[in-house]
């Protein structure tokens, strides 16, 4: 089922451009968290943080958990930095439908149906979560969905 929302065109182009660091890249204008929501029938940006935005935060984690709305729906294209019991540090994305128990049904309903509208942009990316309940959004649990990580974002899980 689709809802007919349509992916605008900035949201394709940075999503590309999150998947193809360079080598050349600055690290401090490397993108770590991108929340899209649904406005007039188009997926659009609503936050853009780059890593000199967080560069001055304890846990980068914590800080995606915050911007997650309570009552509020969104999708979100995070650049999580973890290490494995396998690997000293691993950089992969992570593609979160945000869909609050406490939302309406109808933004759950259009977001859950939208959701196939980036599907193409979103090949190459390993993890794919849908988050009702905050309560999901436990480092642990999280480091969980991810593998056999030990830490997150720097912090112990």
């Amino acid at each position: 089922m689709t809802s007919g929302v349509k992916v605008c065109d900035d949201v394709k182009n940075i999503i590309t451009k999150m998947k193809v660091v360079k080598s050349d890249d600055a690290e401090a204008d490397r993108i770590r968290l991108l929340i899209l929501v649904i406005d007039t029938g188009e997926i659009k940006i609503e936050k853009c943080l780059l890593q000199k935005d967080v560069e001055g935060e304890a846990d980068v984690f914590k800080l995606v958990v915050s911007l997650m709305k309570p009552d509020k729906c969104c999708y979100l294209l995070y650049d999580c930095h973890f290490e494995t019991k396998e690997s000293s540090r691993k950089e992969e994305l992570v593609f979160m439908l945000w869909a609050s128990d406490t939302a309406k049904i109808g933004e759950k309903m259009i977001y859950a149906s939208s959701k196939s509208s980036l599907n193409n942009l979103l090949d190459g990316v390993k993890h794919r979560l849908q988050i009702n309940d905050i309560a999901d959004m436990d480092r642990a649990d999280f480091g969980k969905r991810l593998g056999n990580v030990v830490k997150l974002e720097g912090n112990s899980v």
